[in-house]
């Protein structure tokens, strides 16, 4: 790696580039400003060790001034007045992490190392994003449809701040994509985007994934471990299906969004974060809290921007563009570069109430696609609606309003018609009819 050493005393930029480079490491040092603007300018760093005490200059001000030209660059504030108080505004700021003076060779060499293990994550992690990217289609994050339309201004609105966002909505609406897409669109883009699956361990191993741990903690425990919370240092943390989240560590996170502070398991050293925080789930929070499985406070925190994202149901513009999106993407793949869709298969697909959404979507091209066999194809491959469930309820001559009665004529037409064609033919009336009444009754 690559250091350089802002500090107006000479001894200590002398021996702390003695130190850096008895590591293995190239070292150079700045006692200003202005010559350590400069040296970014002219030198690819990779670490900066800077003091806020830097003579009559505030070093919080030129930790926000190499943040914002040089964000790839970690800054370690160093000082002789260090208190979790001046730690804490210097890592909101954008600080890697400090180190008090006088500090010892260990303790610098530790920050080296830290610094070292972030770089490597930073670059696996960006790596591993690569090969997603290659694997799956992008997203057009645009929409016609009036509440997708809404959500998209709000979150990308909301995305160059460091507020909480809260992603509502079924599953396979496409809430880890739009988290990734609020990622792009901060300042914080350079920096890693790093997701936290709740429902996917046991309480004690998600607590572990999620602050770290230090050896010997736990059983099995035999190194230490960062945690995810260290590897989102300067990005974005997104933790998947929140409403999952075991209610044992629901302070811990509340403590992180509230005072950006954390511990490792089997550790009492008081770490900070300047992560931002997103979150998504498919559940009803409100209710959880009603329940006593999700608390209260931690549910306000998390509500800062919250959007609801509509199913694919409620996207009937959106839908056969999405479509032949996963189309030219899949053709392209599979080398099927002509393939498309039957006007039947269209038809089917737009009257088709998707449970799935879009990831059912992507999952029944990607089929199409490889088991049609030809360029064009059929309705065999898109999916029938399931039939309704007779409520036993309704019948003619039933103790019912006639609204009633309609709206479950429609519905069990609906899932037996081959589109939205065929049910208006059946039913007697004109599709445009059909479409207002389906609206209406919110058959979608």
């Amino acid at each position: 790696m690559r250091a350089l050493i802002i500090d107006d005393e000479k001894a200590i930029r002398n021996s702390t580039v003695v130190a850096i480079r008895a590591e293995g490491h190239i070292a150079d040092s700045a006692d200003s400003k202005t010559v350590a603007l400069l040296k970014l300018q002219e030198d690819a760093y990779d670490l900066v060790f800077l003091d806020l005490r830097l003579g009559s200059e505030d070093g919080l001000e030129v930790l926000e001034e190499i943040k914002r030209a040089f964000p790839q660059v970690q800054v370690v504030v160093f000082t002789a007045y260090a208190s979790v108080a001046s730690a804490v505004t210097a890592i909101q700021k954008g600080a890697f992490d400090y180190l008090e003076k006088p500090f010892t060779p260990e303790n610098l060499r530790q920050i080296l190392s830290r610094v070292e293990k972030q770089r490597k994550l930073e670059s696996k992690i960006v790596e591993l994003q690569r090969e997603i990217d290659r694997q799956n289609p992008s997203l057009d994050f645009s929409s016609e449809d009036a509440p997708m339309k809404a959500a998209l201004d709000i979150l990308f609105k909301a995305a160059p701040t460091q507020a909480a966002i809260l992603l509502l909505g079924e599953g396979g609406t496409g809430k880890s994509v739009l988290a990734k897409a609020i990622h792009d669109r901060s300042e914080a883009r350079d920096a890693p985007f790093v997701t936290v699956s709740c429902p996917s361990l046991s309480r004690e191993l998600l607590e572990s994934e999620l602050f770290g741990h230090v050896k010997g903690a736990f059983t099995g425990a035999i190194r230490d471990t960062w945690g995810k919370v260290a590897a989102a240092e300067s990005g974005t943390l997104f933790l998947d299906e929140i409403g999952e989240l075991p209610l044992e560590i629901q302070p811990k996170l509340l403590r992180l969004l509230q005072e950006r502070q954390y511990e490792r398991v089997g550790e009492h050293k008081i770490r900070v974060t300047n992560a931002r925080i997103i979150a998504a789930t498919n559940n009803d929070l409100k209710e959880r809290v009603r329940a006593g499985s999700f608390r209260e406070d931690l549910y306000y925190r998390l509500d800062v921007i919250s959007v609801r994202i509509p199913p694919l149901r409620e996207r009937a513009h959106d839908l056969e563009r999405l479509a032949k999106s996963y189309l030219e993407f899949f053709g392209r793949q599979l080398a099927r570069p002509r393939v498309r869709l039957s006007d039947s298969a269209l038809k089917k697909l737009r009257v088709y109430l998707w449970p799935g959404n879009l990831r059912e979507l992507r999952n029944t091209i990607e089929r199409a696609v490889i088991l049609a066999p030809d360029d064009v194809i059929g309705e065999e491959f898109l999916p029938e609606n399931p039939p309704a469930a007779p409520d036993a309820n309704i019948a003619v001559g039933s103790e019912i309003s006639l609204e009633m009665l309609e709206e479950a004529h429609i519905r069990i037409i609906l899932g037996r018609a081959s589109s939205l064609d065929a049910a208006a033919k059946t039913l007697g009336i004109d599709p445009a009819t059909l479409y207002r009444k389906r609206k209406r009754l919110n058959l979608q």
